[in-house]
Formats: structure tokens, C-alpha cells, sequence
């Protein structure tokens, strides 16, 4: 006789164990490469213009293609990992957009550049949710957000690092940091293929009677006697259907949710792919101030963004979502209207900078946690990455205003001032949302 195995509560009664820490370890090593990636344009684009001979305003051209890439990205990789798994789609993506982002180096043209960024943007778009949704399904509840949000950091540590980059450009060219974006990926991909396990939800979800389900049960916990008569089942009880249906993020009253934090993530993300890609330009063109003093000091304070995305997981345990998340992003505005009032390099400027990290990159991925929560195992990935895919619609357009910005003429305080409008509107959004239970539904 079949006897029924939840899965779902062997996961959430689960003590903290190595495999959880290296499996925390792995998805922090991916976030840390796609950050990276992802921003690392935006620090070196004075450099990179500079390289082919154009203005920095050209440097619009590279941030739509790849904006564009990644929002298709999000909408079609991202349900990929739904469909073939957590684990194949992050080797997968690694690999791809490894080798393009190295191809990038011998680019020959700013257009050139823009294509193979958009290309690239294409696959960096599916880690984050991806990711996302196996941290979720593989760490016990009570501690959910604490990982999603140490894994996220990872994420906040590449976009720093990717600062870092602007130092070595006088040395070794706008190349480097594509050399070192491209390879990176490529060291870290068989790590991921050998060791990473794969979801246990998404595995019981697709195939109850997968053989794996037994293996990757007897790595989490060794000591557990599997007799091979268990029937592995989802959520308390209730079987999964095995079928991904897209549509479910707006069903079972989750669509009023989905809406608003569709909304949320394109003003969110618009502004955050805004920033990365122009504050270092504002801060040269505006102010005098040269990108490679803007990493030194960025560096320090967007270590900020680690401490955010950590401290808005921790939290997001004890606290209601709803009313946490729009304190980070009433924290921006405020930080953005007075960054351009302080003195740059001053230890005001540093704390206000690293201030506003903290609440830019911790609304984010709180808005990102809260959709890795409330929705189930079948569109849990599909859900973070369109959400993600909405926003990158969103950092498909805010671009242009920086090049519009700089072709006017605007001071940086009016440029700040206008941006700031955004996380304002986030907050009140955020403070509409009503979501649907957490867990599988």
C-alpha cells in the first residue's frame, strides 16, 4: 500500500543543515554573476564611449538593447524553469550568456555592443527568478525570506563589484569587464551542474514517482528510511497538478495582486535600471565628479544594498509585507532628493549613498520575496520572472530620460528630483496590495 510523503512538510520541518548553506552558497554565487552583469555596463559607460570615439548620450543605444533583452528574457526564459527545471535553466543561462558576454570584447561598433548586450540580456534575465523560486522551495518557511534575502545579496555584492571595474579600466580597457563577466559565468556553471540539487517541489510537481525525488530526500537528511512504497505529494495533503497552467497568477483571487505588483516592479526596476546605467554619467557630466572617484566611493556605500536586501528578508518574517516594503521606498525618494544637495565625497555623501542602497535594493527585493510567496510551485518562477519581465518594460523607456537629461542640460538636482517621483508612487502602490495567502494555494 502507497503511503503519502508530503514533501512540502519534510522541507518546512527541516532544521538548518550544510546542504542548505551550500545550496544558500551556490544561488549567492549566480546572483552575485548577474548582478554583476547586469550593472557593470552603467559604471564603465563613460569609458566604454570614450573607447569608440561617441558621446556618452550614444550609451542610450546599449542600455534599450539590453533592457529590451532582458524583459524578453524575463517573459520567455523565465517560465522555462516551470517547464525544465531550476536547476537546468540556471546552467543553461549561465553558459549562454557567458560566452556573449565575452563575444562582447571584440565588439566593433556601439550598435554592435548594443546587439550583444540585448542578446546576453536575454538569458541574464531568467537567473534572478530562477533562482528565487529554488531558494524558496528548498529552504524550511521559517526562514524563507532570511535566504531569499542572503541570496539576493549576492546580487547587491555583483553590482558593487561591478563598480570596482571602472579602476581597472585605465589599465586594461572598457574590455575587462566583459572579460571578466563572461568568463565568470562559464567557471561557475559545472559547480552548479554537479552539486546544485534540483527543486524538490518542482520534481514532485512534474513527476511524483521521479526517482530523484528518493535521492535529493536522502541528501537533505541521510539518516530519513525511504521504503520506495511513498507516494511524494505537495502542500499538506493536496496533490500538485502536473500540468504549468500561466494563467494561475491571476487566478484563485491573486489578480488584482498580480496587477499591482506588475505596476510596482516597472516603476521600481524602471528606476533602478535608470540609475545603474546614468548616476555615474550624472555625477560626471553634472558635477564634475570622474567615474573612477564615483566607484571608489560607490563601492563603499553600495555595500549598502547588501545590508537592505538582508535586513528586509529578516524582517519580512516578523512583519507584515505591506507596510514594511514602502518605508524602504519613501527612504529612497528622500535619499535621491538629497544626494545631489550634499557635497560628493563627504561622509554624509557616503552614508546618504549607502542609505539609499539600502532602500532601493531592499524595496526591490522585497517586492521580489513577496512574489517567490504567494504563489505555488507550478508559475512560482513564471511569477517572479514577469513580474521582473514588467519591469524591465519599465527599464526599457526610464533610459532614455537620462540621455534626455544630459542632451537638456538639466542640474543634477532637478535630475534627481524628477527620478525621485518613482519609489514614491511604489509606496503607495505597495500599501494597495491585498496578497493572497502565502504558500501553495
Amino acid at each position: 500500500m502507497m503511503q503519502a510523503f508530503d514533501v512540502q512538510d519534510f522541507i518546512d520541518r527541516q532544521k538548518l543543515k550544510p546542504i542548505h548553506v551550500a545550496v544558500l552558497g551556490m544561488i549567492g554565487l549566480v546572483m552575485f554573476m548577474d548582478g554583476f552583469d547586469i550593472f557593470m555596463v552603467g559604471k564603465i559607460a563613460p569609458a566604454i564611449a570614450q573607447g569608440f570615439g561617441v558621446t556618452p548620450a550614444r550609451m542610450t543605444e546599449v542600455f534599450l538593447l539590453q533592457q529590451a533583452g532582458l524583459a524578453v528574457g524575463a517573459f520567455v526564459v523565465s517560465p522555462l524553469s516551470d517547464y525544465f527545471g531550476r536547476k537546468y535553466m540556471l546552467v543553461i543561462s549561465a553558459i549562454i550568456f557567458g560566452l556573449l558576454t565575452s563575444a562582447t570584447v571584440f565588439a566593433t561598433s556601439i550598435t554592435m555592443l548594443a546587439v550583444l548586450r540585448g542578446l546576453s540580456g536575454l538569458f541574464l534575465a531568467g537567473v534572478l527568478p530562477t533562482a528565487v523560486a529554488l531558494l524558496a522551495e528548498f529552504t524550511p518557511q521559517q526562514r524563507r525570506s532570511t535566504f531569499i534575502a542572503v541570496g539576493m545579496a549576492g546580487y547587491s555584492l555583483g553590482s558593487t563589484a561591478g563598480a570596482g571595474v571602472a579602476l581597472l579600466v585605465p589599465a586594461y580597457g572598457w574590455q575587462i569587464g566583459f572579460w571578466i563577466g563572461g568568463l565568470l559565468p562559464l567557471l561557475i556553471a559545472p559547480i552548479l551542474a554537479f552539486w546544485l540539487p534540483e527543486s524538490l517541489s518542482y520534481r514532485v510537481n512534474k513527476n511524483a514517482k521521479d526517482p530523484l525525488i528518493s535521492k535529493t530526500i536522502a541528501r537533505i537528511e541521510p539518516g530519513l528510511v525511504l521504503t520506495g512504497e511513498e507516494e511524494f505529494i505537495l502542500s499538506r495533503g493536496r496533490k500538485q497538478p502536473g500540468k504549468t497552467n500561466l494563467l494561475d497568477i491571476f487566478r484563485e483571487g491573486r489578480a488584482r495582486t498580480t496587477v499591482l505588483l506588475f505596476i510596482c516592479c516597472a516603476f521600481s526596476m524602471g528606476n533602478i535600471a535608470l540609475l545603474a546605467a546614468w548616476l555615474p554619467t550624472f555625477f560626471q557630466e553634472m558635477a564634475g565628479i570622474s567615474i573612477q572617484r564615483f566607484a571608489v566611493v560607490s563601492m563603499i556605500a553600495f555595500l549598502g544594498g547588501m545590508v537592505g536586501t538582508v535586513s528586509i528578508g529578516f524582517m519580512m518574517d516578523r512583519i507584515r509585507p505591506t507596510r514594511l516594503i514602502p518605508a524602504y521606498y519613501v527612504g529612497n525618494a528622500m535619499a535621491l532628493l538629497l544626494l545631489s544637495q550634499i557635497p560628493f565625497g563627504t561622509p554624509a555623501f557616503v552614508l546618504l549613498l549607502a542609505f539609499w542602497s539600502f532602500c532601493q535594493t531592499g524595496g526591490q527585493a522585497g517586492l521580489n520575496m513577496l512574489a517567490a510567496q504567494i504563489y505555488p510551485t507550478s508559475v512560482r518562477s513564471t511569477a517572479v520572472g514577469w513580474s521582473g519581465g514588467v519591469g524591465r518594460v519599465g527599464s526599457i523607456v526610464t533610459p532614455i530620460f537620462g540621455g534626455f537629461a544630459l542632451a537638456s542640460a538639466f542640474s543634477l538636482q532637478l535630475t534627481l528630483g524628477i527620478i525621485a517621483i518613482s519609489p514614491v508612487i511604489v509606496a503607495l502602490l505597495v500599501l494597495l496590495l491585498r496578497p493572497p495567502a502565502q504558500g501553495e494555494k
